[in-house]
């Protein structure tokens, strides 16, 4: 199983324990409403069995999770290739992933129309053969209470590669890119370590470490007042830092979830401060489990929602 195959299982795993957690129903209840083993959901919620459209189909019913776990699956199912067993997550060490994330650092700056997202990871490669490509993804909500619309809202206002205006570069170099999918609010793209302009490559040989960066703008019609990381792959340090203009009077909250666990507050607060007219969240943990979710959430008390806003991504 590749990478974004394990990474859209983890996906669908996840959303399946948001779901019944939100709905307080236990893995036995849920099993029996399903008419499944109560063993099953335990190893799909733990990455240990192949979920099936059935089981899809009626997770999304009795939880009431309005298509978004049906929507996951599918992005599973169209990564997947021969059936069989997934493999467990493993910890953070050298011989567990050909690549570790030794920094990530995410940086939202709202401007009062638009979010641009930089996002910088330092890679080193643990495994014995060269990394030639990574694997990103862009995945917008606005109205994640409300599946239903939110998938209304992004049919007639999709996600387009002309507004994100991506950009990537390792060690100052522009990599070139491969899109792998492309929906109305999702997209993945596989970064090339290879120049944009076709003048050379540059793979990441095993023992090298090395920064990248990538860029993207999202208009705030397509962006909910959240921001979301999810850990995909071994990781040693997260940071994330919010900016936004101190006129709009911005506080912001933050939960993490894993796969074992539900919601619940983040073990520390948002360090704040403000430069120049800007107002800076910055939060940061050592060490995050891997498939946890860290959910950063914002209102702008000098800008109420309006009663039907159309604005936002993530």
């Amino acid at each position: 199983m590749t990478e974004g195959q394990q990474d859209a299982a983890a996906e669908f795993a996840a959303e399946v324990a948001f779901w019944r957690k939100k709905r307080r129903v236990s893995q036995k209840k849920l099993a029996a409403d399903m008419g499944f083993d109560p063993s099953y959901i335990s190893k799909v919620e733990g990455g240990h069995s192949r979920p099936t459209a059935d089981f899809a189909q009626r997770a999304d019913s009795r939880l009431q999770a309005g298509g978004a776990i049906i929507a996951k699956w599918q992005v599973y199912d169209a990564m997947r290739e021969e059936p069989g067993p997934l493999r467990a997550s493993a910890p953070l060490a050298p011989s567990s992933s050909a690549l570790v994330v030794e920094r990530d650092e995410a940086q939202l700056d709202y401007d009062g129309n638009r979010y641009t997202l930089t996002m910088r990871r330092r890679l080193r490669n643990c495994g014995e053969q060269p990394v030639t490509r990574y694997l990103i993804r862009i995945s917008v909500d606005r109205y994640p209470e409300d599946p239903a619309r939110s998938n209304a809202h992004y049919r007639e206002r999709p996600l387009t590669w002309e507004s994100l205006a991506l950009t990537a570069h390792c060690a100052g170099e522009p990599m070139a890119q491969a899109v792998k999918l492309d929906r109305d609010a999702t997209k993945e793209v596989w970064l090339l370590f290879e120049h944009a302009e076709g003048e050379g490559r540059f793979p990441l040989y095993p023992g090298e470490s090395v920064w990248i960066e990538y860029k993207y703008v999202v208009p705030d019609t397509h962006w909910g007042r959240w921001f979301q990381r999810a850990v995909r792959l071994p990781t040693e340090h997260l940071t994330v830092e919010l900016r936004f203009p101190t006129v709009l009077d911005p506080v912001v909250w933050g939960t993490e979830t894993s796969m074992t666990a539900e919601a619940a507050p983040l073990r520390t607060a948002p360090a704040r401060r403000e430069e120049g007219g800007v107002r800076i969240f910055r939060w940061e943990t050592a060490a995050p489990d891997l498939h946890a979710r860290y959910r950063l959430e914002w209102r702008l008390r000098a800008r109420p929602e309006s009663p039907d806003p159309t604005r936002e991504l993530t």
